[in-house]
């Protein structure tokens, strides 16, 4: 029998969920995730959590704000001048932007509130802070990729790396 070790490359059906039992996302009834176990696409603790499961094991865990998205951090909510964006930028609260880095990147921000003269934003990720749970299906394990990989760039939200 095959267990996930570091490198493999692994099909799992997952459903993640807050600590007061609200689903933040899943796959049932979708297309499965595939992962690299090692490559640094997901948060530490799911990957961790992989780790020795075989092919059609079923596994739920608990990851602490730590081993998740982090805590959060009040110093990554910060206020711009409405007057330093530009002049048609009408954000509502809720709305995730890009804001660019200096080094030409960019990074999603939450805005968390806006009026004539300011906008607030929250650069923490909108699971920081929060203690996680996952129910867990290991689908197949293959030493090669099946699928494209899963990148925060590219799959638009939702896996354990970009959630």
């Amino acid at each position: 029998m095959k267990n996930v070790k570091t490198g493999h490359f692994v099909q799992v059906d997952y459903t993640g969920k807050l600590e007061n039992g609200d689903v933040f996302h899943t796959t049932q009834n979708g297309q499965p995730v595939e992962v690299e176990v090692g490559a640094g696409r997901l948060i530490k603790g799911f990957e961790d959590a992989l780790l020795g499961m075989a092919e059609n094991e079923k596994k739920t865990f608990a990851l602490s704000p730590e081993e998740g998205f982090g805590p959060r951090d009040e110093k990554l909510v910060q206020s711009f001048e409405r007057s330093d964006l530009p002049g048609d930028f009408q954000p509502k609260i809720g709305d995730v932007v890009a804001l660019s880095t200096p080094d030409g990147g960019q990074v999603p921000a939450t805005v968390k509130h806006t009026d004539n003269e300011k906008i607030t934003v929250d650069l923490n990720h909108p699971l920081a802070g929060q203690a996680l749970s996952f129910d867990v299906e290991v689908l197949s394990i293959s030493d090669e990729p099946t699928a494209p990989a899963c990148m925060p760039s590219t799959c638009g939200g939702g896996c354990p790396s970009c959630s």
